[in-house]
């Protein structure tokens, strides 16, 4: 594979990315969950969404592919996954001056169109409520 090839594939991969994050957001917003961080990062790795659902801090990984992996994107979020999950989401508590009663962990998934992931018209999205405890 080239160089060209291979950019090609990062840009495709970073595009739908971001299509599916934005769709998570605006979905969460629509339920009226406060939005309290996107893409929150450290050394550990980075939590996609970070929201308030009433008194809930709802931590929140957003899978997107549009391929034929997987029929729902869900199948990517592998308990490692969810493990460091739980470990970014202390760390981002510990900046916090708020105290959370309950914390609760969701994966919003999206599925995009194979050929035209930017026709939203097609997407297809789930949301998983309280993944891991």
């Amino acid at each position: 594979m080239g160089e060209q090839e291979a950019g090609d594939r990062r840009d495709r991969r970073r595009l739908i990315g971001r299509i599916g994050e934005d769709l998570a957001a605006e979905y969460v917003a629509g339920l009226g969950w406060q939005i309290l961080a996107r893409n929150w990062r450290t050394r550990n790795g980075e939590l996609d969404l970070i929201g308030a659902d009433g008194d809930t801090l709802v931590v929140v990984e957003v899978k997107t592919r549009a391929s034929r992996t997987f029929a729902d994107p869900l199948g990517a979020v592998t308990p490692q996954k969810l493990r460091r999950m739980r470990l970014l989401a202390r760390q981002w508590l510990a900046q916090q001056e708020r105290f959370w009663e309950s914390i609760r962990f969701d994966v919003v998934s999206v599925q995009l169109d194979v050929t035209d992931p930017e026709d939203l018209a097609r997407a297809t999205w789930w949301h998983h409520v309280g993944v891991c405890e």
